[in-house]
């Protein structure tokens, strides 16, 4: 077991699962220029840990993360530093996508702005009852550009395009409905849901499940030919991996696999 205690960013690793909490309870977890360095230093770290199976982000308090900190942003006031934020985060929100370990966001109530386009932006989400989601940004005359980019890629053009015109809140149900979330689940059962979803895919070989996401991200916005390239040529150096020549193997011998660990 590994825990390290950052103020703004927790990480605890237990048997292959890395559990990431947001830690600005008092700011609803805003995205500070602070967090996002954290939070992408967290990142950087995972990557090339090899016992990381499976990610968890999580967050202390009331909210999930209310998108960036605009009295900071405000108080700065000045557009070369507001256009670092907005990059940086945005990088951040890009490593999500290309860690080898998959990423679950668990969402215990109200996510907006780029809060809203962190959930987005994890492979899965499960989100309490209670959780509500938001890109209320043109509520205050801001259209959310950058959450755009994560939402229309999760959501109907449709279905974002209304929550980024309208502001308004959807609740978990909704949420489920238009795909920015996996499961929803009672409050009290959100830690668990989350932990059996965890284990299940950390129970998996982790050379194909790395390789899956990679090629899953990477054929999205390739032309139809193309991504069966890339899906022929992946899943080709997939059937050949120790693990995988063993999962096939007690297929077909009827018995269970035996996998590297």
């Amino acid at each position: 077991m590994q825990t390290t205690t950052d103020s703004l960013v927790l990480r605890d690793d237990q048997a292959g699962i890395c559990t990431l909490t947001l830690n600005r309870p008092d700011k609803f977890n805003a995205l500070s220029a602070g967090l996002i360095e954290a939070l992408t230093a967290q990142l950087d770290a995972i990557r090339s840990d090899s016992s990381v199976r499976v990610v968890v982000i999580k967050a202390n308090g009331r909210a999930f993360c209310v998108g960036h900190d605009l009295k900071e942003m405000r108080e700065a006031d000045d557009p070369k530093l507001t256009k670092q934020l907005f990059s940086q985060c945005g990088a951040m929100m890009q490593r999500l996508e290309t860690l080898p370990q998959p990423i679950i966001a668990s969402v215990q109530a109200v996510a907006t702005a780029a809060g809203c386009q962190l959930v987005a932006a994890c492979d899965l989400a499960i989100a309490s009852d209670k959780a509500k989601f938001a890109v209320s940004g043109i509520n205050l005359g801001l259209f959310c550009s950058t959450p755009a980019v994560a939402l229309s890629r999760n959501l109907g053009r449709k279905q974002a395009l209304e929550m980024l015109l309208t502001g308004d809140f959807i609740d978990a149900a909704t949420a489920k409905s238009y795909g920015l979330v996996n499961q929803v689940v009672a409050a009290e059962e959100l830690d668990h849901a989350v932990a059996t979803m965890a284990a299940k895919i950390a129970a998996k070989p982790p050379e194909a499940v790395t390789m899956g996401k990679e090629l899953f991200y990477k054929q999205l916005n390739q032309p139809l030919a193309t991504a069966y390239e890339l899906a022929n040529e992946a899943i080709t150096c997939n059937f050949y991996l120790d693990d995988t020549i063993e999962g096939v193997n007690a297929f077909l011998e009827k018995r269970d696999p035996s996998w590297k660990r």
